[in-house]
């Protein structure tokens, strides 16, 4: 008998179950496990544009924390164990408020930073951010091309007043994001999470890994 078969007989004989069903239940757990991490902890997002810059880069791979808003029950806008609601300055990852009536599998997720929270009054004039009616100017903002848009709305938006339940949200690039200068507001039941850290960087420029950038906290 070979040192293999010998294993599988002692964990039939240890256990009373056959060695294919103990790998079995084991990989079955495995997967629940896997699959309450994504669901209620944990995902993994990856950077598809340079709207974040400097913040984060394409190719920076994030971990979102999908408890601290409170974790959505399945099928459902509900969250709970609600730890705090989005802050101004939080970078969250979304469900992009336009793509709402394509099909769940067909829907982008976006990541911006929140600039204004329920009952703020935002305006922009020549590329300066107002809060209600102050000025606001983030260490992480940046404007460098090349543009997204000529759209007047880049660098003048007229006051808008963010609704209960919604933020208003901005890419540190200003000039190359997408974002609700344009589209409107995000609302807080298709907020996925807290973007927190860079656990992966690669440079596809150089075909190389960040190594600075591995392991940084996002702020």
């Amino acid at each position: 008998m070979s040192k293999h078969d010998s294993a599988r007989a002692l964990l039939e004989k240890t256990s009373g179950k056959p060695w294919y069903r103990e790998w079995g239940e084991a990989i079955g757990v495995a997967l629940i496990l896997a699959l309450i991490i994504r669901t209620f902890l944990f995902q993994a997002f990856k950077i598809p544009s340079g709207s974040m810059e400097d913040t984060l880069l394409i190719g920076d791979h994030l971990l979102v924390n999908k408890f601290i808003y409170g974790s959505h029950l399945p099928w459902s806008d509900d969250r709970f164990l609600v730890l705090r609601s989005p802050q101004r300055g939080d970078v969250i990852v979304f469900e992009f408020p336009m793509d709402a009536e394509l099909p769940f599998y067909k829907r982008r997720d976006f990541i911006k930073r929140v600039i204004g929270v329920p009952g703020d009054v935002v305006e922009v004039r020549n590329k300066v951010v107002y809060i209600n009616n102050e000025a606001v100017v983030l260490p992480q903002e940046v404007h460098k091309g090349p543009t997204f848009s000529d759209d007047e709305r880049r660098d003048n938006l007229s006051p808008v007043k963010v609704p209960q339940g919604h933020y208003f949200v901005m890419g540190d690039n200003r000039d190359r994001s997408f974002d609700s200068r344009f589209w409107g507001f995000v609302d807080k039941s298709k907020i996925k999470g807290l973007a927190f850290i860079k656990y992966w960087s690669w440079d596809s420029t150089n075909n190389r890994p960040r190594w600075s950038r591995i392991g940084r906290t996002i702020k």
